[in-house]
């Protein structure tokens, strides 16, 4: 896997079914603006509500897209090891270079057992096609350590890099440490990328990006720039590009008859909201997803109109790909009813 940045591309819906011709067009705008690689059926492309054929076939579609262009990772995980076993057959079948093995949610294994019964035979079965676990306790409520990491990286040539989304630098500095230099850690969150990078004890190749849908070309640069070391040009570029990265969880606070409550709006609602704002073809989110409160949907129209007034370049590759006038778009909220609650 090369250092760069790769983005976790959005799987677009119209009246419930996959848009194949949407997720041609997200890919090739992605292409254009020079991006790594894209990763298809991550969490931003609603993994968990895509039934097993819309699965193959979005990896199909953008190992197509990409071929000969940039690199294709496919999510192949699952809480079944047969079952990842045979979306990874699909997916290197497809074409792909890599795939992203998210750690067995719900089910719970212990990291030993996520090693040795779930990463292992996908690992042994697949050697010639990069393996990237995916640690995301937060959402698997299990982890994968990095001592095991180190053991499969020991045993497995092919499982050499991760995209680490603990948000605990400790745990990453701990997979250096553990690891050795030569380990790729990619980070799975956008607002520490620039931490994981610059940090010695970490020292992050890249970024597996939610916020790139939106932007690319500067998420990218993003990543070069740290790489190669010009760090303040890449710190004016990470404050331009923050409030984007703030829109992979919206949090508001919502009135009900008995009292406040937290609504926590998690990724992809909060960046498909924003696309569909700026006239990109991603569509709905797929049930149990839903759309922002009032509020929420404020807070993403206002960072849009933050981004676009502060740092204009940064959404004009949407604007001249998709033929879309940013500024009228941002300028009437009210013609965006349907991406929001009209009462909780």
């Amino acid at each position: 896997m090369k250092t760069g940045c790769y983005t976790a591309i959005a799987t677009p819906f119209i009246n419930d079914d996959v848009d194949y011709d949407g997720l041609e067009r997200l890919t090739e705008f992605q292409i254009i603006n020079g991006i790594t690689g894209i990763l298809a059926v991550g969490t931003t492309g609603e993994s968990p509500t895509l039934v097993w054929d819309e699965h193959n076939k979005v990896i199909e579609t953008v190992a197509q897209k990409t071929k000969n262009k940039c690199i294709c990772i496919a999510g192949t995980g699952s809480n079944n090891t047969r079952e990842a076993l045979v979306a990874t057959q699909h997916a290197k079948d497809s074409g792909v270079d890599a795939v992203l093995l998210v750690d067995p949610y719900y089910n719970g294994p212990s990291s030993l057992e996520i090693r040795r019964e779930y990463v292992s035979p996908i690992a042994e079965a697949f050697p010639n096609l990069t393996i990237i676990p995916y640690v995301i306790p937060g959402r698997t409520g299990t982890q994968l350590l990095p001592e095991d990491l180190a053991l499969l990286n020991e045993k497995y040539p092919n499982v050499n890099c991760v995209k680490e989304a603990t948000g605990n630098l400790d745990n990453m500095r701990r997979t250096r440490n553990v690891c050795g230099p030569g380990y790729r850690i990619f980070s799975g969150d956008d607002a520490l990328v620039f931490d994981m990078m610059t940090d010695g004890s970490i020292s992050a190749c890249g970024l597996i990006s939610v916020a790139s849908n939106i932007a690319p070309g500067h998420v990218t640069a993003l990543v070069r720039l740290i790489s190669d070391n010009r760090l303040s040009e890449a710190k004016i570029l990470f404050e331009k590009l923050e409030p984007l990265f703030r829109l992979t969880t919206v949090v508001t606070t919502e009135q009900t008859p008995y009292g406040d409550v937290q609504c926590r709006a998690r990724n992809p609602l909060g960046v498909k909201t924003a696309m569909n704002i700026l006239g990109m073809p991603a569509g709905p989110c797929r049930k149990p997803l839903g759309k922002m409160t009032p509020r929420g949907f404020d807070y993403v129209m206002d960072t849009l109109r933050r981004v676009f007034r502060e740092s204009p370049e940064i959404l004009k590759p949407v604007g001249d790909f998709f033929a879309v006038d940013i500024e009228k778009r941002l300028s009437d909220p009210s013609v965006f009813s349907d991406l929001h609650y009209s009462e909780l």
